[in-house]
């Protein structure tokens, strides 16, 4: 994510962090360098030259020139106006009434269909329960996708087939709401490849009927300037409540997503960051900008962490562990929990400094490995992986067939699990010996959620 604009200015801020002394001089050196960064990712040109007036005139003020680390003084000035540019702090949905609604708009492609799903399937965590709604009569397709991902989401989808009136289909659709008793709906519209006036007046109207709580612009953070030109449109017809960028995973620039609250003047409150449904977040301007800036995101690793893992089968698993009860069909469980987490390259790109260890990596040979191991795993019988001492040679030539792999990587993946298990015993002894003299180590729920494998 922005992997071209966060390189450009670790590299700016290399060359701050050495500095001892700020002058006016080496100040506009460096904002000369940020500002190329900020235009070559096709951040908004006027958004750009405020930003580096504003971070001019804070980084030349007396407190950051007689300061210890003026180069890190001026890092802290940056990394705050980028937050400010990006939205301050999270907005969150204002969801009033019952039902209440929510009306989705953007171009054709911008991924409307897919974002109504995700976002359904988010606030069906928060607690609430939502109806999606296939307004989009133009497209073919787009009712039977909607109704696809609602069905594997389980998540009911209001669907009129043959039905081309947007306005009834809107007025059943809050009957049906009523009937089911969901006080949410999400209305998917139907986009075009360009803005075009029949377009918005089948929104106004739709929008009027409904009386939407929010309306959300769908984007798709990869056009850059283009998205925001597009979202000053759909913002004057429609009065827009805020966005949600699509596939910023793929977006190595950033444009879209740091111009769009100083163009526009409305939130980012929800970002797309892959294919899954899981792959929803909401915005946060403070971590993007960390993330941004090379210091990583390890409040939403937490939260990812906490999302995937089932905490009371991590506890669980940790006693096993202590008592030197780990068996193979957990440390199957515990490849399969890391996997629900997501693709390696995004986790550590959450890391401080993670942008950097990326650099070079193939990360794709973890997540091979990841399969492997996991093949040779299922390979197994249930009582091979309950009590691996069985696992003989004649075994373990069956099982190298059976995944595909030769007996060499089905020892390796063996050694590996015997030495995490001998770890966890050695803990487990140290956390009794602790309690003897009155302490005790604190509780690591999933710390077998750790890399069983050395890299």
């Amino acid at each position: 994510m922005f992997e071209s604009l966060s390189g450009r200015l670790q590299g700016v801020f290399r060359n701050l962090r050495g500095l001892g002394k700020i002058s006016e001089s080496n100040v506009s050196d460096a904002l000369r360098d940020v500002r190329m960064a900020l235009l070559d990712a096709d951040v908004n040109f006027k958004v750009a030259r405020d930003f580096i007036e504003s971070v001019k005139t804070k980084a030349l003020g007396e407190q950051v020139i007689q300061s210890v680390q003026p180069g890190q003084q001026m890092i802290k000035i940056i990394h705050d106006e980028l937050v400010a540019l990006l939205g301050s702090e999270n907005a969150a949905l204002q969801l009033a009434g019952n039902p209440s609604c929510v009306l989705m708009c953007g171009l054709h492609g911008s991924g409307k269909t897919t974002s109504s799903a995700k976002l359904a399937r988010w606030l069906t965590k928060q607690g609430r329960t939502v109806l999606l709604v296939a307004a989009d009569v133009y497209r073919p397709a787009a009712m039977d996708q909607l109704a696809v991902l609602g069905e594997r989401l389980e998540i009911p989808v209001f669907v009129k087939k043959g039905e081309t009136d947007v306005l009834k289909i809107a007025r059943e659709a809050l009957d049906q709401a009523r009937h089911l008793q969901r006080n949410t709906l999400i209305f998917d519209t139907a986009g075009r490849l360009q803005i075009d006036e029949p377009l918005v007046q089948e929104l106004v109207r739709l929008r009027d009927l409904v009386k939407p709580q929010e309306t959300l612009l769908v984007l798709d953070a990869a056009t850059g300037q283009e998205a925001v030109n597009v979202a000053t449109h759909f913002d004057k017809a429609l009065n827009v409540t805020g966005a949600i960028l699509t596939k910023l995973d793929g977006d190595a620039r950033g444009g879209a997503a740091l111009s769009f609250r100083s163009v526009v003047g409305k939130p980012i409150k929800f970002m797309g960051v892959g294919e899954k449904p899981e792959d929803f977040e909401p915005f946060h301007p403070e971590r993007m900008a960390q993330r941004i800036l090379g210091m990583g995101d390890v409040v939403t690793l937490v939260e990812r962490a906490a999302e995937a893992v089932d905490q009371e089968k991590a506890m669980e698993l940790e006693e096993k562990m202590r008592k030197g009860q780990f068996t193979l069909d957990d440390f199957l469980s515990q490849l399969r929990e890391m996997k629900k987490m997501g693709p390696l390259e995004n986790l550590v790109g959450l890391l401080p400094g993670g942008s950097d260890m990326l650099k070079g990596a193939d990360l794709s040979k973890g997540e091979k490995e990841f399969r492997r191991m996991e093949g040779i795993l299922c390979a197994m019988t249930p009582a091979e992986r309950k009590t691996p001492q069985l696992l003989n040679a004649k075994r373990r030539q069956r099982i190298a067939k059976g995944s595909g792999v030769n007996v060499a990587e089905v020892n390796n993946v063996l050694r590996r699990f015997d030495e995490m298990r001998e770890m966890m015993k050695k803990l487990g002894k140290f956390q009794k010996m602790m309690g003897k003299f009155g302490g005790k180590l604190p509780a690591m729920p999933g710390m077998g959620g750790g890399m069983p494998f050395r890299r």
